[in-house]
């Protein structure tokens, strides 16, 4: 192999072109075998780039180097050649040098263009093709990134060039050569869509950007864009008819995208942003006309290639065009049906199979723009392509939109009918569901596949969302078709939602007889429905009559509802999953007219009064029960409260229920709890059967909640069934949310919210990397972006010295979890000809690999003798010999040698790898007990004043109570829920987050607080002492965060809170106890001496005369046993640690204040006294 090199190498060095392109074709060889070239690829740089050779090495040179890596002095070496071969005579030379501007990296690029900004100007005039081809591809990749527009910030006149050089590119468009226009097509295209489709805080590039300015100067070049392509639309369009046709397709989105920014105003947004003035640099349309002519003569250009094109991606690539102009204001649904058609046509010819669901979300998500009839008649194929599709967020996605879409349908066509239109066969929702695979779905009691219950999910969240306020729309766009559509159906009225929810509860009726494996989640939301509509219905009361005042409307849905139970009630022997017997019956007992029932007998066995109570009975007595297909202790509780609600409020119910209570409660399947429940509930049908017109109607009022959950405590019993729940639940409602309730745009809360807005970021404060004494300083910060997993850190050089540096080298490596892009152990920026005071930026950006803690290392290397050396005499006549030459420009300066500065680490903190996680509390304290991996630790901070007036304080904001973790507020934690305890001046504060990777973090902080002792010159302050705990679903998590913990509490209080070991922590407790014992010892012997009692007695007066503290603390010591009597139990002769002694006086402290607020709150509390609860060993 060494010899093979040797042979490259001297091919490279040799004049011949030919050798020296064998010579590169065989190192790409070798780089394509995974081999290390970087020698090779040296001497590529040193004979080739840096030396005049033809177009074909120049490019094959290039080539070479992305393939591999180089060092920063190579680097200078490519980027001197780059800067010749501008100027070269040859444009073949010229347009290879161009091409390699994309591979340069950034931290060298802005110098380097803007060195070469007027060679790059006269490359567009050109007139070789070949140039001008390869300069607008070039920098139509590379203009957008944000390294270039930060340079662009801070050079104005390079501004006005980059602003220039996209004006060519634009106009490049109509570029006689093919090749160079369609080029010019897709680098604009490419600025549209990273512009309308990527976060605006940083688009496209490698760089975090902390600035407003670079999102004005990129909408600015938007804005131009978009002007051009209007004012020249005719002209591109003939330019696109006139290209080849596999090229045609490349200047199909940006005519578009500029169309429609025009007949939309979102061109004003932009320019908004770009913060032009006015509209004097932008074009001014009349009239609607105008923009609607615009649209009109963009589909008219379009619309032949749906038809007659043959190639599947061209016809995708317009189709989906066209929809996007279709929601124009003026916009007609010809437009989207003739996409939807030709998109559709794809999806049968079995063409273009990679975009099958790109294919259903296109056509679901714009199905709206279509008539009521081709909504209708696409139901059911659609209900079809979803079902296939393999992506579950693809397939929730595009369920979403076919519900609400089903929900618009069936409002709109009954609204249109109340308005005097003619009806429209098939659009209510009991229709749009007939299809027979659907149907025999719904109706099978097992099924293979999940989509049943993914349907009925989304069909009933989608009820949910309608029942809800609709959003406002303040703009025209895709989704004020759907809210004005449903505003129009609904007509604002609150419950005009609930008739086609009462269509859906009757489609979806066959889900409770399913027996899904143990899940439950679409059950549950369907009886969720069910319930929720008969109690807005009254169902109890029965069906309401015309002279009480019901419309038709009302009395029909109410028969249907009451049909419906019944049914329900009649299908209950056939409920499959034995969880869902007892929410059923909860379900109908709850909300059945018993009243209105009518048996012929009493013991009738199709009367559903009867049915109910058997199936009471098949639950309280069921002995075939395990914990995996039932969840008895939960069922049985659901029975007997039904019981007692049916009961009480219907004679015959009584009578029946009765008796079966009585025969389970004398069973041996009762246990206890359950015994004595039944006793309870006896006594209460009873008395409600003695005292009809007495009876207590909260018992029996129906609320309208569904007290049941799919959720099951997955520490005690794991299920792959409630697992796989808690996923299809996760997916729906995301869906739901992102359709029903979309989060505002990034461009929308800029223009709202200003500068004040969160997404521009504002620039972090800088750390300090040297000493005061080192001849240069260093300061730093970092931007952090979870999305990509990457940290920039920013530098700030300056030079102390009264020297100007040559040269100085910025060494950046690596500890932890970061690493480079492209592999290298660390990153080397080289900063040429240092000014003394003169501040220098440079940056570097490293991904993060896993949750670990990191940190970025520094040094500087000085080069005071660099380039002093001199030179040797070459002769008269050197400038003529090409080999003197070529010697001259592979010399270097003499470096000599380099003074290091080793700089103090820049630590990334951890917490930086976390991302705020939104949870409800009770969802927290579900999965709370559930996260295997914990770690507690505590933590101590000083605030002013007593612990009794800060909490009292704390609720107008003014108090120090929480002083050590305000910093918590900034950092990315979601703010569970908060509790403060007054008696003992304490909190409790709970924490949600996730770890880039998914990593789930929970953290509870308790907070108790105590005097300091030394209080110095009257100033009161007080010790808050917290414990910290910190459970995670990742052990890994925790070690990270237990191997440093005051690192880490300093990541949480910017160093607030101090570490407390916890023998320390062991040590105060037992201190603290070991006061209060001689307290009450020093009280005791003040006392007088009186009569000898028992020690009980002793106790009781001690305890009237001394206050409560002592009180506390001497009930403690009667616990240890020192001076009880009376020893219940071997558990009184065990002697108590100091924490838990504190902790016993702490939860008597706690009842004493409830007792006291108590009172406070009612006069009559003394009588009630006796029932409070007590502490046991308070007895």
């Amino acid at each position: 192999m060494d010899i093979l090199f040797a042979q490259i190498q001297a091919d490279l060095r040799s004049n011949d072109a030919l050798r020296q392109s064998s010579a590169l074709l065989q190192s790409l060889q070798q780089s394509a075998a995974g081999r290390d070239i970087s020698v090779l690829a040296k001497s590529a740089v040193e004979e080739i780039v840096a030396s005049p050779a033809s177009a074909v090495c120049k490019k094959l040179s290039f080539d070479l180097i992305r393939s591999t890596r180089l060092t920063a002095d190579l680097w200078d070496t490519v980027c001197t050649g780059v800067l010749t071969d501008l100027d070269f005579p040859d444009p073949d030379v010229s347009a290879a040098a161009v091409s390699i501007l994309a591979a340069i990296p950034s931290y060298r690029l802005s110098k380097l263009i803007s060195d070469t900004k007027n060679q790059i100007t006269k490359c567009f005039d050109s007139p070789s093709d070949n140039l001008r081809f390869s300069i607008t591809e070039t920098l139509g990749c590379i203009l957008a990134r944000d390294d270039l527009v930060t340079l662009c910030e801070n050079n104005v006149t390079l501004l006005d060039k980059v602003s220039g050089w996209w004006a060519r590119i634009g106009q490049n468009m109509l570029d006689s050569s093919d090749a160079v226009s369609k080029v010019a097509f897709e680098s604009v295209g490419r600025l549209f869509q990273e512009f309308d489709t990527k976060r605006m805080s940083r688009l496209a590039g490698d760089k975090l950007i902390d600035s407003e300015n670079s999102l004005a100067i990129r909408s600015n070049w938007v804005s131009s864009m978009v002007d051009f392509v209007w004012k020249k639309r005719s002209a591109l369009m003939a330019r696109s008819l006139v290209l080849p046709v596999e090229n045609f397709r490349a200047t199909v989105f940006p005519i578009v995208y500029a169309v429609k920014a025009f007949a939309s105003g979102s061109v004003e947004v932009i320019r908004k942003l770009s913060k032009a003035s006015g509209g004097s640099n932008g074009t001014v349309v009349d009239s609607n006309a105008e923009r609607l002519v615009g649209v009109s003569d963009v589909v008219t250009h379009l619309v032949p290639f749906l038809a007659s094109s043959l190639d599947p991606a061209l016809i995708f690539e317009v189709g989906m065009d066209m929809l996007y102009l279709a929601d124009v204001p003026g916009g007609k649904t010809e437009w989207a049906s003739q996409s939807i058609i030709a998109i559709l046509t794809l999806w049968d010819r079995q063409e273009f199979a990679s975009a099958r669901e790109s294919i259903v979300r296109a056509v679901v998500t714009n199905l709206h723009l279509l008539d009521l009839h081709m909504q209708v008649s696409l139901f059911k194929r659609l209900l079809l392509m979803v079902r296939n599709l393999r992506a579950e967020s693809d397939r929730m996605h595009a369920l979403a939109c076919i519900c609400r879409t089903a929900l618009c349908v069936d409002l709109f066509a009954k609204e249109s009918v109340r308005r005097g239109q003619k009806p429209l066969a098939g659009t209510d929702i009991a229709s749009l569901f007939e299809d027979a695979r659907i149907k025999d779905d719904l109706n099978s009691v097992t099924s293979k596949t999940l989509f049943r219950e993914e349907l009925v999910a989304s069909l009933v969240e989608s009820c949910f969302q309608l029942s809800l306020p609709l959003p406002e729309q303040k703009n025209s766009g895709m989704e004020s078709r759907v809210i004005g559509a449903l505003a129009y159906g609904t007509g604002y009225g609150a419950l005009n939602w609930t008739e086609p929810a009462l269509e859906v509860v009757e489609v979806c009726r066959p889900c409770v007889k399913w027996d899904c494996d143990g899940r439950t989640y679409a059950i549950d939301c369907y009886l969720k429905l069910l319930v929720r509509l008969c109690h807005i219905y009254d169902t109890r009361g029965g069906v309401k009559r015309v002279k009480d005042g019901a419309s038709q409307d009302q009395i029909l849905n109410e028969t249907r509802l009451q049909n419906l139970q019944r049914e329900l009630a009649k299908g209950l022997r056939e409920v499959n999953t034995p969880r869902i017997c007892a929410r059923v019956i909860w379900a109908i007992s709850e909300h059945i007219d018993v009243e209105g029932l009518d048996p012929l007998l009493a013991d009738d066995p199709e009367d559903p009064l009867n049915i109910i109570i058997l199936n009471m009975r098949k639950v309280l007595f069921d002995i075939d029960s395990s914990s995996d297909s039932t969840n008895r202790l939960l069922d049985v509780q659901a029975v007997l409260l039904c019981a007692q609600r049916l009961g009480s409020r219907n004679a015959r119910a009584g009578q029946l229920l009765t008796k079966e209570l009585e025969e389970f409660r004398n069973s041996s399947m009762a246990d206890s709890v359950n015994k004595h429940q039944c006793r309870m509930i006896l006594q209460r049908l009873k008395y409600a059967s003695s005292h009809p017109e007495r009876r207590w109607p909260g018992v029996t009022e129906a609320r309208g909640d569904y007290p049941f959950s799919h959720h099951k405590l997955t520490v005690q019993f794991y299920e792959s069934a409630a697992a796989q729940d808690r996923k299809l639940e996760g997916l729906v409602h995301n869906a739901i949310l992102e359709l029903w309730r979309p989060e505002p745009s990034e461009l929308t809360l800029l223009l709202t919210k200003g500068v004040e807005s969160t997404l521009l970021k504002v620039p972090p404060t800088s750390t300090t990397l040297t000493g005061s004494s080192d001849p240069c300083y260093i300061e730093a910060y970092h931007l952090a972006d979870s999305s990509d997993g990457k940290i920039s850190l920013h530098l700030k050089v300056l030079n102390l010295t009264e020297l100007e540096l040559n040269r100085v080298d910025i060494r950046v490596g690596l500890s932890g979890s970061l690493y480079y892009m492209d592999g290298s152990p660390q990153a080397v920026r080289q900063l040429r000809n240092l000014v003394s005071q003169d501040p220098v930026p440079c940056s570097v950006t490293v991904g993060v690999s896993h949750f670990e803690r990191c940190a970025l290392w520094v040094q500087v290397l000085y080069y005071p003798f660099y380039g002093s050396a001199a030179s040797d005499y070459e002769g008269d006549y050197s400038e003529e010999d090409p080999q003197i030459m070529r010697q001259k420009r592979s010399l270097r300066p003499e470096l000599g040698e380099p003074v290091i500065l080793r700089c103090q680490p820049y630590k990334i903190p951890l917490t930086e790898l976390l991302i705020p996680h939104k949870i409800s509390p009770v969802e927290f304290f579900r999965l709370w007990p559930s996260l295997p991996a914990i770690v507690e630790y505590t933590g101590t901070y000083t605030y002013e004043g007593s612990g009794f007036k800060a909490t009292a304080a704390q609720q107008y904001g003014a108090s120090p109570f929480l002083s050590g973790l305000k910093s918590l507020s900034s950092k990315p934690f979601h703010k569970v829920c908060s509790h403060v305890i007054r008696t003992v001046a304490g909190f409790q504060l709970c924490f949600a987050a996730k770890t880039w990777y998914g990593g789930f973090l929970g953290m509870m902080i308790f907070g108790a607080s105590e005097v300091s002792r030394n209080v110095d010159l009257g100033d009161e302050t007080t010790t808050m002492i917290c414990k910290f705990v910190v459970r995670a679903s990742d052990a890994s998590i925790t070690k990270e965060i237990g191997s440093d913990l005051q690192g880490w509490l300093d990541d949480l209080t910017d160093g607030g809170v101090e570490y407390m070991p916890e023998d320390e922590v062991k040590v105060a407790a037992a201190e603290r106890l070991r006061i209060s014992m001689e307290r009450i010892a020093l009280l005791k012997a003040a006392q007088p001496k009186k009569a000898p009692k028992s020690d009980d007695e002793d106790e009781e007066e001690d305890s009237d005369e001394e206050d409560d503290f002592t009180t506390k603390k001497k009930k403690e010591k009667k616990k240890n046993g020192e001076e009880d009597g009376k020893k219940k139990g071997p558990t009184t002769l065990s002697k108590l640690t100091a924490e838990e002694a504190e902790h016993r006086a702490l939860q008597q402290a706690v009842l004493q204040e409830w007792n006291q607020i108590l009172k406070n709150f009612h006069p009559l509390a003394d009588l009630f006294s006796p029932c409070l609860p007590k502490s046991p060993w308070l007895e």
